[in-house]
């Protein structure tokens, strides 16, 4: 069982690498570093969301 507890200790330090370190170097907080307030942030938010049905028309 000594195998099985070393898997996923492996398994456990491998997701808090991929989730953890490499979002704070790949992803960005693109909202907070861009906007200064949050009725900025929706405004863009639901502008993105909405702004390809508009073009529809």
């Amino acid at each position: 069982m000594t195998v099985g507890k070393t898997l996923w200790k492996i398994i456990l330090v491998k997701l808090f690498i991929m989730f953890a370190v490499l979002k704070l170097f790949f992803f960005p907080d693109f909202l907070s570093t861009n906007f200064s307030t949050d009725e900025q942030r929706a405004d863009h938010v639901i502008d993105q969301i909405t702004r390809p049905a508009q073009h529809r028309n």
